[in-house]
């Protein structure tokens, strides 16, 4: 996401929204460098500037680095409340619930992330379906997650590593 598209979101003074968005990308810094604690403050702080889905998300993602996984889901849930349309946190939540063993859940929260109309990684779900599917031992509808992942980014490596890897053994 860029500055632009952040501050066109929704209602709001362009003040707050300005130093949304410079908190947002403070505390992604210190995501990134691994200083979750002054992360999570200044994603929380962008939120009371300004909050957005991609906020939310951004925490969660944070919590869960954190093993924080029920933290990680209610914000994505605070993001989807604030966002439906944008489709990270549906495939984040699913993504924790398969860490959370939790596998039939995760599948409606991922199936929603194929379809979101704001998604700029639209294969994640899929690769994450097929995780899904491989560890319930349908292997014939996770190769056809990580085909659709390949299909959606040729460039997915560990979706076609997954995929090849099915296949092989079912030879």
């Amino acid at each position: 996401m860029n500055q632009q598209d952040f501050i066109q979101q929704g209602e709001g003074r362009e003040e707050d929204k300005l130093s949304a968005w410079n908190l947002f990308q403070q505390a992604y810094e210190c995501q990134m460098n691994g200083k979750l604690d002054d992360a999570v403050k200044l994603y929380q702080n962008s939120i009371d500037h300004f909050p957005t889905a991609e906020a939310y998300t951004f925490l969660g993602w944070t919590y869960s680095f954190m093993g924080q996984l029920d933290e990680a889901i209610e914000e994505c849930h605070r993001a989807i409340r604030t966002d439906p349309d944008f489709g990270n946190p549906y495939n984040d939540i699913g993504a924790y619930l398969i860490e959370l063993n939790r596998l039939d859940e995760a599948i409606p929260w991922l199936e929603r992330a194929t379809t979101a109309k704001r998604y700029e990684s639209p294969a994640f779900p899929h690769m994450n379906l097929g995780r899904v599917y491989e560890r319930k031992g349908d292997w014939t509808r996770a190769i056809e997650s990580y085909k659709t992942a390949v299909t959606l980014n040729a460039n997915y490596t560990p979706a076609k590593r997954a995929m090849m890897r099915l296949i092989s053994l079912m030879n």
